[in-house]
């Protein structure tokens, strides 16, 4: 494991990250029922909100989004005209894996919290905040580091809609365990 992953101290240039919104992004396309109908579908969920537009005008005054799908509306596509590079939902988590030398990572925690409803028509903006990033810390997978990350949305009128949070654990294998060792 690299001399950063190893020190208990979380780095002065990560520690200041910490609460800071980065990576804002607005999504290039509004919010569409056709997904919407696509994931109720998908899941049979035959929830009449999502499907009869007189039950949601009476439960929240028109249709919205399944709030299952908040995500899908800024997560980017692989390959998009005019995007350099491989284009990454989650790009906080991938720095802190390249500043602590750690080559595998797994998420151990997801949490959604949903404010306004996304409705039809809504454009989703997002901005990722780093909330924590533990000491070291050894677990069956290996040695690294856990973070807590969150993906604040807001809607184009500013409304938050929901907050994402992430829990990740960045680690080294064990090289025993990876050779074949018995440890």
């Amino acid at each position: 494991m690299s001399d950063t992953a190893q020190s208990t101290a979380v780095p002065p240039e990560i520690e200041a990250l910490i609460g800071e919104r980065q990576y804002p992004v607005t999504a290039n396309f509004p919010v569409e029922r056709a997904y919407g109908y696509n994931t109720a579908a998908a899941t049979a969920n035959g929830n009449p909100l999502y499907w009869d537009d007189d039950v949601a005008a009476a439960l929240t005054g028109g249709p919205i989004a399944p709030p299952t799908t908040l995500s899908l509306w800024i997560r980017p596509h692989y390959w998009e005209p005019g995007a350099e590079g491989e284009q990454l939902a989650l790009q906080v988590h991938f720095d802190l894996k390249a500043v602590f030398g750690l080559p595998e990572a797994v998420m151990t925690d997801n949490t959604l919290t949903f404010y306004d409803p996304v409705r039809p028509g809504d454009v989703i903006s997002h901005a990722q905040v780093l909330k924590s990033v533990s000491g070291p810390k050894t677990t069956k997978l290996g040695a690294g580091r856990f973070w807590v990350i969150d993906l604040e949305y807001h809607n184009q009128n500013g409304e938050l809609v929901g907050i994402e949070s992430y829990t990740g654990f960045g680690y080294q294998r064990d090289e025993a365990k990876t050779d074949g060792g018995d440890s």
